[in-house]
Order: C-alpha cells, then structure tokens, then sequence
C-alpha cells in the first residue's frame, strides 16, 4: 500500500526535527555562548540550522498528506509508487543542510532532495488533475 512509509517516516521525522528545534531553544536561551548565538541570527550555522529545522518538518508534513493521498488515491493514480519515492527522497534536503551545517559536506543533499519533493509535488498534482470523475464522499 504506497503511502504508508511516506506517512510513518514523515511523522519520525516531524519527531526528529521537533527535538532538533528544543536544541535550537537551548542554543538560543540557556547555551554558554548564548549571546554569540543570537548574534548571528541571519548568518552562518544559525541561519542554517533554522532552514534545516523548517524544512525538515515542511517536508515531513508533505510526506504525511503525500501518504495519505496515495494511501486513498493509490489505485487511480499511475506513478504511485514514484511519487512516494520522490517525496521520501525530499527528505535529502533537510538532511543535507545539517550535514553541510556540522560537517561541512558539499549541498549536494540539498540539491537532489529539493529536486526531489517539487518533482513529487507537481508530479502528484498532475495526477490528480487528470484523474477522471473524482468523487469526494
């Protein structure tokens, strides 16, 4: 059944950057070198960790209403199990930028996983606008 990983995985990882975000609020409030954490709002590792932080839950979000579409959508759709690929594969983005932020590894990540949830997104929106006689019950 497609979409049952999209919406297990998205809600792990909602958990994970959900707990990321308490280490952002410690960094910000109560960290030894608070003061050089605020400072650097709009820069640098900051700025960084914030977009990893709501990226990583913006796609977890997507992957928990791409699965349930497909869960629901599954057997009228022609790319199901592409799409559920694809939207997994966003995931890449969030997880590239901690690994540029804490290891300095090259945006690559960034790149495939950015790719990969708008192809998801416009692809399942295709989908769905050439679906024939959608009923809503």
């Amino acid at each position: 059944m497609e979409g049952k990983k999209n919406i297990a995985i998205g809600f792990l990882t909602m958990g994970l950057f959900m707990m990321y975000g308490f280490l952002l609020i410690y960094l910000r409030d109560f960290a030894p070198n608070k003061l050089e954490w605020v400072n650097s709002y709009s820069l640098g590792k900051h700025f960084e960790s914030r977009l990893a932080h709501v990226h990583g839950n913006l796609f977890a979000v997507l992957n928990v209403i791409i699965g349930f579409l497909l869960i629901h959508f599954s057997k009228r759709l022609n790319q199901s199990v592409t799409i559920s690929w694809l939207a997994l594969g966003g995931l890449l983005m969030p997880l590239g930028i901690l690994s540029e932020v804490y290891f300095g590894l090259p945006p690559i990540l960034v790149l495939i996983g950015a790719i990969s949830m708008t192809t998801s997104v416009i692809w399942l929106g295709i989908e769905f606008f050439s679906l024939k006689g959608m009923e809503i019950k």
